[in-house]
């Protein structure tokens, strides 16, 4: 389970010793460096290491690192925001022990994500773990619990083509057999890795795009579903390289065509109980599980700049392509940007839950699921219910008829998603000053830096980067 008390300096009792065994066992199993890691503004994985023989220390006191790091941009230059940025301060790097694990795609590494706390002792207002993790212990507080889940899609591309083309590994069918073959040594070593893990994976299969794979792993408590969103694709990455693969999990590889979503699942329970499935209303839901997804589908156009935040995301974003570029919600309608699953008769009371399609892997994990379940959370307080659901393809809908039954489009491009955040209220309330004050200042930065780019230039900038 996650550990969802904050760290202290010193540690948190029997963190320290905890660390050393954990540091013997690491050694005894020729483990030499633990990867300590964090998701910064712009969704990239970033990371300090240390030995194994500094693992005590680094859960006592942490591991040093700059706070700028919140500012940096998908290229690695650094923007600066009206509250922070610059040279200064310091920030110590603390490892939750609950969630580190030997990586079986690295051997010699073990990896653990981190809470990022100030020299004073207090967590930073910008670590978007801890601010995840507080949001979730402040629901339990109020008696609800979620489980969610962040689907993995990613192209595998040939390793021997000149840098940064895109030339796929595969030539089969989506969702065919051939495919599978093609790539049948690199998908067996990726379940080997992931069980060996602790990953339960529920899929694994091809997907729609030219190269494309999806994995689908078992839904978590909110930290551990981020943090097991993080680790799946490290592993991922890892077992492509070692068969010579390059792998992007950009949300457009290739401009024109089908991307890699991350499609969020979450559900929010009381009791033991599915909000989603053990009511009178629509499919099951009860009134708060109504309230609930009402307040998600009302805040996605706010939350473009969380679920989608990169140039790349514009190019996924089309209509017809299952990206869920409508805000409107549907019974297992795959347009629509808020799916209401309900699973198999016999099953749902365990299965339903609701699907936020239209988000991708450059978005930070933590702040994606906090961004939701801040909505949700904001449903229920306002006692919201659903508009009308929709049926097919909304872009059959005309213009009179799409207003008359609230379908609207989420931005459709970074700046008006940034634009639309800024506006909105909810953004402050659930992430605080430093993580608004950030996001903006990043997605301004991708922004400036891409405009007058074409579609090829858009994603050639950013096919490598996830």
């Amino acid at each position: 389970m996650t550990t969802y008390a904050d760290p202290v300096p010193g540690g948190r009792a029997g963190d320290g010793e905890k660390a050393e065994r954990l540091a013997d066992d690491l050694a005894a199993a020729e483990v030499q460096g633990v990867v300590m890691s964090w998701v910064d503004t712009c969704g990239v994985n970033r990371v300090k290491t240390v030995p194994v023989s500094r693992l005590a220390s680094a859960a006592r006191w942490g591991v040093g690192m700059s706070p700028v790091f919140d500012l940096f941009l998908a290229d690695d230059s650094i923007v600066t925001g009206e509250l922070q940025g610059g040279p200064d301060g310091d920030l110590r790097l603390v490892p939750d022990l609950d969630q580190l694990v030997p990586l079986a795609g690295q051997p010699g590494w073990a990896w653990a994500p981190v809470d990022r706390m100030t020299q004073d002792g207090t967590m930073h207002g910008g670590c978007s773990r801890s601010v995840l993790r507080r949001l979730v212990a402040a629901a339990e507080e109020q008696g609800l619990a979620f489980k969610a889940s962040i689907e993995i899609e990613f192209a595998l591309g040939r390793g021997d083509v000149p840098w940064p083309a895109f030339e796929p590994a595969c030539l089969g069918s989506a969702y065919g057999m051939t495919r599978l073959v093609e790539q049948t040594d690199f998908c067996a070593d990726a379940l080997e890795a992931l069980s060996a893990q602790g990953v339960d994976v529920d899929q694994i299969h091809p997907e729609y795009a030219a190269g494309q794979y999806e994995v689908s792993v078992g839904a978590l408590d909110p930290v551990g579903a981020a943090d097991r969103s993080v680790l799946v694709r490290q592993t991922l990455r890892a077992v492509a390289q070692r068969h010579g693969l390059r792998i992007s999990f950009a949300p457009s590889v290739v401009a024109g065509g089908v991307g890699n979503g991350g499609h969020l699942h979450v559900s929010a329970w009381r009791d033991g109980a599915n909000l989603h499935s053990t009511g009178e209303g629509r499919y099951g839901m009860t009134d708060d599980g109504e309230a609930f997804a009402a307040g998600v589908l009302d805040a996605l156009p706010a939350l473009a700049a969380i679920t989608t935040p990169s140039p790349a995301s514009y190019l996924r974003l089309q209509p017809s392509h299952w990206a869920g570029i409508y805000a409107c919600w549907g019974h297992e309608t795959r347009e629509s940007a808020l799916r209401v699953v309900t699973g198999m008769v016999g099953n749902r009371e365990r299965a339903a839950n609701l699907e936020v399609k239209c988000a991708d892997l450059a978005a930070n994990p933590y702040l994606l699921i906090a961004g939701v379940l801040a909505a949700g959370l904001d449903g229920i307080g306002r006692a919201l219910t659903l508009p009308e659901e929709i049926t097919g393809d909304p872009a059959g809908l005309d213009p009179a008829e799409a207003e008359k039954r609230g379908v609207r489009l989420v931005p459709t491009s970074l700046p008006e998603a940034i634009e639309t955040f800024a506006a909105s209220p909810l953004p402050k309330a659930a992430y605080g000053d430093l993580v608004v004050d950030a996001v903006l200042a990043v997605r301004r930065g991708e922004a400036a830096r891409c405009e007058g780019l074409d579609p090829d230039a858009v994603a050639d900038a950013y096919r490598w980067v996830y």
